[in-house]
């Protein structure tokens, strides 16, 4: 028979593995938000390149930017 702590325990084991279940699923405001990381990575790297083409263009000791 199950007492009381049994059932708060397996109570807490299936709501934790449905949590988390329900947390893999990626619905679409992750995915705008993924999408507007990569563009602000993409953009930064981008700033980046043009600085240090422009650092090699003066012929500058240090090309990092």
């Amino acid at each position: 028979m199950f007492t009381r702590s049994k059932m708060i325990k397996l109570f807490t084991v299936f709501s934790v593995v449905f949590l988390l279940a329900a947390c893999s699923e990626e619905g679409p405001m992750e995915k705008a938000g993924e999408s507007i990381d990569n563009a602000a990575t993409d953009t930064k790297n981008a700033i980046e390149d043009k600085c240090e083409a422009v650092k090699e263009d003066l012929n500058t000791e240090d090309t990092d930017c």
